[in-house]
């Protein structure tokens, strides 16, 4: 049994404005229906694969197991990180977990934000590698380039097999584009996926080895870590001690038991736009379009409206991307595809919002998204799921008008308690302790009012709360 380790972490900003640091580009469906995360998990599992262990922050814990939940996979455990120190730490972590349990276990650790198309090839490709494996090797594998890309590291390999495993020569950083053409032309050069196989003891010498001053804070962390609503938190102050380091960096970079299995059936870690349009299915001029929108006399070009508000109409355009969603808008040439990273530094300088928050703020027991904002009050939508409940809370600074488009709320305020169906509203007066719930069985949709001199997401005092958040804090 292959047990698969699953990267959950990263911004994306490449991918922005749909892709933000509290809504990365893993869990938003940006080639098919769906998302990157879900179709990771998916090509690993099944016959031979175990359940996987899923390593993430916990902003996004609760994403990814409703995430999981939506494609029917029971993870193996959802590691929980106190804050992102790469992946050598995540690696070595999820490596040491599988190991207390069998030190013979054969990790396939792999990102969340991949696009495979083929899954039957990568599988084929991780059963080719099992034999390095089996001889103590550490595999990595190599995507055989199908143009200069600048984007991606490079495998320098000793010899190109027909996908059985071969000798690594070097690692090679992201080039310039005259070094990635030669890199193309030469024929001995794959990309570097990012996707690595092994033995969980294998993997622990090598750090032992190479990387020891990992071993002993992540080891801590482990110890000192505790389960807690299904998942297990690592310790933070020993992992706050770890280097802030990738496994290339740490561990593969000085390995010698390093094999590559080659790989040509398709992949992209999808970096930017340009890599979004090139996986997607293009009309007979080079368009595609995704959501409200509309081309005219264009050609190769992406079009996108992530809002049902929105219509995005391009004229007589080439080689342009333009992405708009309800709060911002990009507009950019393809060519300039891996600059957007620089866009969003900028909008980070000017203290824009739009840079890291994603309009619709996720929550373990749904999601919330601003309507309207103006002077003293603001309107939301709230989508509750069912059986999920908000947590027992007052305002200093705000009251609140509730109204229910769609299911049932069980409404408490102070030491009453109703139910408001669709169509009814509720008043929640300034100071009140009050909770909603959603008792159904479908989900509860209700539109908030909020008025007052105050309308941050700071201003709660929580009293209970079923997911163990803090006593003050958002929502």
């Amino acid at each position: 049994m292959i047990t698969p380790i699953i990267l959950c972490g990263g911004s994306g900003t490449r991918l922005w404005p749909l892709s933000r640091n509290s809504y990365p580009k893993q869990f938003v469906p940006l080639v098919g229906g769906k998302t990157l995360f879900q179709g990771s998990v998916l090509r690993m599992k099944g016959s031979g694969y175990a359940a996987p262990v899923v390593i993430t922050n916990s902003d996004f814990r609760f994403i990814v197991t409703e995430q999981l939940q939506e494609v029917g996979i029971e993870p193996g455990v959802v590691l929980i990180e106190p804050e992102g120190r790469n992946t050598a730490p995540a690696v070595l972590v999820a490596a040491l977990y599988a190991a207390r349990k069998d030190p013979e276990a054969v990790l396939l650790v792999a990102p969340s934000d991949h696009v495979v198309p083929d899954v039957e090839a990568f599988r084929a490709a991780v059963a080719k590698g099992m034999k390095a494996v089996e001889e103590g090797q550490l595999v990595t594998f190599g995507v055989r380039p199908t143009h200069a890309e600048t984007a991606y590291g490079y495998l320098q390999v000793s010899t190109l097999s027909d996908g059985d495993p071969v000798k690594l020569e070097r690692f090679i950083e992201k080039p310039d584009a005259a070094t990635a053409s030669k890199m193309l032309a030469d024929g001995s050069y794959l990309w570097n996926a990012g996707i690595f196989l092994f033995r969980a003891k294998d993997i622990i010498a090598a750090f032992q080895t190479h990387a020891p001053d990992l071993t002993k804070p992540v080891t801590e962390a482990l110890d000192g870590g505790h389960a807690d609503l299904g998942f297990f938190r690592l310790g933070s102050d020993a992992w706050a001690g770890a280097n802030d380091i990738s496994i290339d960096y740490a561990v593969m970079e000085k390995a010698a038991n390093l094999s590559v299995v080659p790989f040509d059936a398709g992949w992209s870690d999808l970096g930017g736009w340009d890599a979004v349009w090139r996986e997607s299915k293009a009309d007979e001029s080079g368009v595609v379009l995704s959501g409200e929108a509309t081309a005219i006399d264009c050609a190769d070009t992406l079009l996108r409206s992530d809002s049902d508000r929105l219509q995005v109409v391009g004229i007589g355009l080439k080689n342009v991307m333009a992405i708009a969603m309800n709060d911002a808008v990009l507009v950019a040439d393809m060519s300039r595809a891996q600059d957007v990273k620089k866009a969003v530094d900028v909008l980070k300088a000017k203290g824009a919002a739009q840079a890291t928050t994603f309009p619709k703020d996720h929550r373990p027991w749904g999601w919330f998204e601003s309507l309207v904002v103006g002077d003293r009050f603001q309107v939301k939508r709230i989508y509750v799921h069912p059986g999920a409940s908000l947590s027992l809370q007052s305002h200093h600074h705000r009251a609140e008008h509730w109204i229910v488009v769609c299911g049932t709320a069980e409404v408490t305020i102070d030491d009453q308690v109703q139910l408001v169906t669709e169509n009814q509203s509720v008043y929640i007066p300034l100071g009140a302790v009050h909770r909603m719930k959603n008792p159904g069985q479908v989900p509860m949709v209700l539109i908030e009012v909020q008025t007052g001199a105050y309308l941050g997401e700071d201003d709660i005092i929580r009293y209970e709360d079923v997911y163990s958040r803090g006593q003050v804090a958002n929502g």
